[in-house]
């Protein structure tokens, strides 16, 4: 065997072994709050797959300890991909820093104080601080993965460092949503927050957290929408930015907003 073919075939064995990588990837993400487990079917169905290749990367998945096989044989995940994300989450300062200052936020606005971490593909909420002294309260599970017409997903697409992929994660909706979508990225890059209704008769106001690397987290209130007024001079919008900004001083960060041109809030 020559040397040139040697390195064709040092070639071919990194990119399947990246191929292989990149499916192990959209296997795991294919996971949310809407879908705790998935069958060797479905995954086949929304990759694209053979059942077959399909059942081939499950299975070694469950020998590697990232999936495990439920009573029913679904797939749901397994104890060392919980060991990881637990890790991540719990190794992120800003999820130790912020119960203080959601707490206040709560109790300042009487309403469910919200923070939330970039996932693979959107935000997913990872502590929430209710004000259980309000009639009505408004809160959102943790772990709940949030679409992109979230005030959180607007924030984070109007800061986040890898423009490019957040570019791509809009580009996957229809044309209509799309431009709506750019449009209020623009405005939330122009303002510093954004207020949004993404579930009927419930409004959430979002600012940025940052650390020293950049965008780390949002936070958020939600309430009703006859109790949260979406409107840039409401007191509760000053209570979220001034913790967002007290936050990412206590993060060693740069609060990003601060430096384009507008009135006080």
């Amino acid at each position: 065997m020559t040397r040139s073919t040697r390195s064709s075939d040092t070639v071919r064995a990194d990119q399947a072994d990246i191929q292989a990588v990149s499916r192990v990837s959209q296997i795991l993400s294919l996971f949310e709050p809407a879908m705790p487990e998935v069958t060797t079917g479905e995954v086949a169905e929304r990759l694209g797959l053979n059942r077959t290749t399909a059942y081939r990367y499950c299975t070694s998945l469950v020998a590697a300890g990232l999936l495990e096989r439920n009573a029913e044989g679904a797939y749901v995940p397994g104890g060392l991909l919980l060991q990881l994300g637990a890790f991540a989450i719990g190794h992120r300062r800003v999820v130790n820093l912020a119960p203080r200052h959601m707490q206040a936020l709560s109790r300042v606005t009487r309403t469910s104080a919200v923070l939330s971490l970039w996932g693979l593909t959107g935000p997913v909420v990872s502590r929430v601080e209710e004000n259980l002294s309000a009639v009505v309260i408004v809160s959102v599970r943790v772990g709940s993965h949030l679409p992109l017409d979230t005030a959180q997903s607007k924030v984070f697409l109007a800061y986040h460092a890898d423009q490019l992929s957040m570019e791509r994660l809009m580009a996957n909706l229809p044309g209509p949503a799309r431009e709506e979508l750019r449009a209020d990225v623009e405005r939330v890059r122009a303002v510093g927050h954004c207020f949004a209704m993404g579930t009927p008769g419930v409004v959430a106001v979002a600012a940025p957290v940052f650390d020293e690397y950049g965008i780390c987290a949002t936070l958020a209130v939600v309430a009703p929408d006859n109790t949260l007024p979406m409107s840039d001079d409401a007191p509760e919008l000053r209570a979220v930015v001034d913790a967002a900004r007290a936050l990412t001083r206590e993060l060693g960060g740069h609060y990003a907003p601060d430096d384009a041109e507008r009135p006080a809030v």
